[in-house]
Formats: structure tokens, C-alpha cells, sequence
């Protein structure tokens, strides 16, 4: 199921992970810890790949359309676990 948010919004969920969340999604994923953080708004594509992420400049650094939630969703559980 796809999924449209700003790029600020993406990036603020980036910021409010847990310390070692990025790995720790890599991980339970079995994917580069580039990858989970290119998903994210990164750029090293020399390690880590893009994964179904689609941008669109516009207001809030743009929108972002994910084809797979995957990733945001256990970000956003993370979160909220606290």
C-alpha cells in the first residue's frame, strides 16, 4: 500500500528515532543500513540502494510517495514505544 508525506514530515520522523534505530531496522530487514537510511533522504547509493521511494518538489521540501511502508511503519512504532 503506498503512502504520500511531506519531505519535512519524513525527516522528522528520521530525527525522533531511538539512537541505533537505523541499524536496528537494517537489521530486522536483512538490507544495508545505507538503504534504511536513504529511505530516509539519503543519498549514498555507492552502499546502500533506493527502495520505492518516489519525490515531488513542492511546499515542506516536497512530497514523498513510498511503495512500500515497510520501513515507516516500524520507524513510527519505534517512536512510539518511545
Amino acid at each position: 500500500m503506498s503512502r504520500t508525506i511531506t519531505f519535512n514530515k519524513l525527516r522528522e520522523i528520521k530525527d525522533q528515532l531511538p539512537e541505533g534505530s537505523v541499524k536496528s531496522i537494517a537489521s530486522k530487514l536483512d538490507m544495508h543500513e545505507e538503504t534504511v537510511r536513504n529511505y530516509f533522504g539519503g543519498w549514498n547509493y555507492d552502499k546502500g540502494e533506493s527502495i520505492g521511494i518516489h519525490l515531488e518538489q513542492g511546499p515542506d521540501g516536497g512530497l514523498v510517495t513510498f511503495d512500500d511502508t515497510t520501513i515507516l511503519e516500524i520507524a513510527e512504532e519505534m517512536i512510539s514505544a518511545g
